[in-house]
């Protein structure tokens, strides 16, 4: 495209090229996203010896997440450059049209149009002295002229709207080029690349932004951030499960190596110990969440950024990393074992979720845990489902497309864990989760099965255990008019022995989880 002397070079741009090629730019920018996703699994992989160790494994890591910061510059240059080059084929498509109408009406006119766009050849008003016939042949063709001026001033106008475009679109792919010099390497293309962006402002952002921000950085970008600032990285709801698994792993070793003899010492030698079992076992595990000094702690049995279904176990009372992570990732792991044998070669995450300090036997019947562990189940279910449904959310993490959908997600929740999961639902927005399972509740304060925001609400109580038909905080799955779907119990079936591997109502949560099961 030239830039326009008269409206007749206008008029022959070739608009069809153009809206092709942008096209196709933009189709070259959809694919370097799942490109760009592979090559920081492969990085990852490469960086952690699972396929290739030594010296010749971490020169490939390296250039891998080189490679794969260059294309995550390439790709947001090219984003960017798109949006005007879209804008470009608009305006230049406009132009034209407006150019060859110009251009014909002239002539009609039986007249030219100069570079400007006026008429070449304008007849001069109609004198007294001419016919009818000619006034009005004169007059049309002075007509005509005038339209012919109009629709190439309009023509130039939106031409120059598009030479705009055209400009603005060229600066940020220019940052990136290579200036015509033959053998640019990755250093010489990351060199020309943005800075990194900062982390968003306010100190407890939203996890949908969160997401956001982390899918624009590149892969060294990410693996910096998670490095340099583990406590930010490993608490942020919305991130990647494996980026917060690695920060909190940071924590943990930097515990470890500074924490006094106490109880948060205690529970970073427990958790420690565990996920070195997991690991050694060959077990996915993922530590999403570590905060010795609030006590909080969640850990992921199966992969969060890629499993099709993730059970979210929410415990109840005098529940605590120290004395009761070992139990409560069993019975995570019972859940999960449960998921596959209901929808065998399913891929499975299951969560246990220490994310809220759970009240002690003097307060148990006080909602105040549940209110400040609410919000925060809330977000967590909200940034389990951002980091995927995001482009490029879990392009640092795991998966090979840009966007994975997010999973069939199940809140499990027991005891006062109920009192919790319906203060999340109270939350605003809705609910992030497909299914809840009520298991033992003393009941939601002022709520139904209706109000806690979730396609299917599941509910499992005995009369052997008191506590799931005494109702202490508002109506239960005890209660015919509550509006759940019962899972099978028997009736010896005490408050600690639903996901019991002997109880028939394990196998029916692992249906829920999994989706197979049909509510009753």
């Amino acid at each position: 495209m030239s830039v326009p002397t008269t409206v007749q070079q206008v008029a022959g741009w070739d608009v069809a090229e153009l809206r092709g090629g942008v096209g196709r730019l933009d189709q070259v920018a959809d694919r370097l996203l799942p490109w760009r996703t592979r090559l920081d699994v492969l990085g990852r992989q490469l960086g952690r010896a699972e396929c290739w160790s030594g010296p010749a494994g971490t020169a490939a890591a390296t250039a891998v997440v080189e490679l794969s910061t260059v294309a995550s510059g390439v790709s947001g240059a090219l984003g960017e450059s798109l949006t005007d080059l879209q804008a470009l084929s608009a305006a230049a498509t406009e132009a034209q049209e407006w150019a060859a109408g110009a251009v014909a009406t002239a002539a009609v006119g039986r007249m030219s149009l100069d570079g400007s766009g006026s008429p070449i050849g304008l007849p001069a008003p109609p004198s007294a002295a001419m016919a009818a016939d000619q006034v009005a042949e004169v007059l049309a063709d002075r007509q005509a002229g005038r339209l012919a001026a109009a629709r190439a001033e309009e023509a130039l106008l939106a031409a120059a709207r598009a030479l705009a475009c055209a400009r603005a679109a060229r600066q940020p792919l220019a940052g990136v080029g290579t200036g015509g010099r033959s053998g640019v390497g990755f250093a010489d293309l990351a060199a020309r690349l943005p800075a990194a962006r900062p982390l968003p402002g306010p100190p407890d952002p939203g996890p949908q932004r969160v997401a956001a921000w982390w899918a624009g950085l590149s892969a060294a970008e990410q693996l910096a951030e998670t490095a340099a600032r583990p406590a930010v990285v490993g608490a942020l709801d919305g991130l990647p499960a494996w980026a917060r698994d690695q920060a909190n792993r940071y924590r943990l070793s930097a515990a470890l190596a500074t924490l006094p003899a106490g109880e948060q010492r205690r529970t970073a030698e427990v958790l420690a110990g565990r996920l070195t079992a997991l690991d050694r076992a060959g077990r996915t595990a993922q530590l999403v969440q570590f905060d010795p000094a609030a006590d909080l702690v969640a850990v992921s049995l199966g992969d969060l950024d890629t499993a099709a279904a993730v059970g979210v176990l929410v415990p109840g009372i005098n529940t605590t990393p120290a004395d009761d992570l070992p139990g409560l990732l069993g019975s995570a792991a019972a859940i999960g074992s449960a998921t596959e044998a209901a929808a065998p070669g399913l891929t499975v995450a299951t969560v246990a979720w220490l994310g809220y300090r759970t009240p002690g036997l003097g307060t148990m019947a006080l909602p105040a845990a549940a209110r400040r562990g609410g919000p925060a189940l809330d977000r967590a279910l909200d940034g389990l489902a951002v980091a995927r449904a995001v482009p490029g959310g879990t392009g640092g993490a795991g998966g090979t497309a840009g966007v994975i959908a997010p999973p069939r997600t199940t809140v499990v929740a027991h005891s006062y864990g109920t009192v919790v999961t319906g203060q999340a639902a109270r939350a605003p927005g809705r609910l992030a989760a497909d299914a809840v399972v009520l298991l033992g509740s003393p009941g939601l304060a002022g709520g139904e099965a209706a109000d806690l925001e979730a396609g299917e609400v599941h509910g499992a109580w005995s009369v052997a255990d008191p506590v799931s038909w005494l109702q202490w905080f508002g109506d239960t799955p005890s209660d015919p008019s509550f509006g759940d779907s019962p899972l099978p119990t028997e009736l010896t079936e005490g408050h600690t022995d639903y996901l019991d591997p002997d109880r028939p109502t394990l196998a029916a949560v692992g249906e829920v989880v999994a989706g197979v099961r049909v509510p009753g």
